[in-house]
């Protein structure tokens, strides 16, 4: 059941000041109290790195009324860490919600994705957690026609929770048109990755990373094919990696010790 006024933690990866960022705050205000811990600067394709080589910073800054906003100098993963250590004094908010993001994380992009990446050290953290992306990368994105379906899916999860150790991976094509909501899984999709290799002006190279997108699937029940054919996307995503259906072949195998 709902709490009447449950708290949510609001994080990102893009930073504080990204309109995804702001888009996502306002929608969580009209379902409960808000707190937002949100990196300093962009910190996309930092997957669930954290910091551990230097200090961190966390400054309570005043960006829109009637928020509590929290600025830090870590990553996505360490926001998680601090708003509920430092923040929130051990006290696990009711909802966790990350995005919205300025670009997509379908497929394999979940394991390079700080959006996605905050969201999983959520439901580590025991918190239903949701990661919403959208598929524009501008600045300029307009986020107005994901956010009934924000609401929704975020309404959703605090009405009926999660599985335990379970989070949900929610995408928005840019078109404003949606037809609905698709529930899906993962593609078998990656980039092949190549490097564009330049010259720098004491000849030495360097290396900008550029690739291609390839999708090796070709299943309609995809978060691939939801976007392409205007659907929003929701897979179910568990941070247990174990490939259960492994583990009865390397049961069979004799090693030689």
């Amino acid at each position: 059941m709902t709490k009447t006024h449950p708290t949510i933690l609001v994080v990102n990866d893009d930073g504080i000041t990204a309109p995804g960022i702001k888009c996502l705050m306002d929608v969580m205000s009209e379902l409960g109290k808000v707190v937002v811990v949100a990196p300093d600067s962009p910190q996309s394709g930092m997957g669930h790195a954290i910091t551990i080589a230097s200090p961190l910073r966390l400054d309570k800054v005043e960006i829109y009324e009637h928020i509590d906003m929290y600025r830090c100098s870590g990553t996505p993963v360490d926001c998680v860490k601090l708003a509920v250590n430092k923040v929130l004094k051990g006290r696990k908010p009711d909802l966790c919600v990350s995005g919205i993001n300025h670009g997509l994380n379908n497929s394999i992009n979940i394991l390079y994705s700080g959006t996605m990446s905050a969201a999983v050290e959520g439901a580590i953290e025991s918190i239903p957690s949701i990661g919403f992306s959208l598929d524009d990368h501008t600045l300029q994105a307009d986020f107005s026609h994901c956010l009934k379906y924000v609401k929704e899916i975020a309404a959703q999860v605090l009405r009926h929770g999660l599985p335990q150790a379970t989070l949900l991976k929610v995408h928005f094509p840019k078109t404003p048109h949606i037809k609905g909501i698709k529930i899906c899984r993962q593609a078998n999709a990656k980039w092949a990755e190549e490097f564009d290799e330049r010259l720098d002006p004491q000849q030495r190279p360097y290396y900008w990373l550029t690739g291609v997108f390839q999708m090796n699937d070709s299943g309609e029940e995809t978060d691939v094919w939801a976007l392409e054919n205007h659907y929003a996307s929701v897979v179910p995503v568990q941070f247990d990696m174990t490939a259960h259906h492994a583990i009865p072949l390397l049961n069979n195998w004799k090693f030689n010790i």
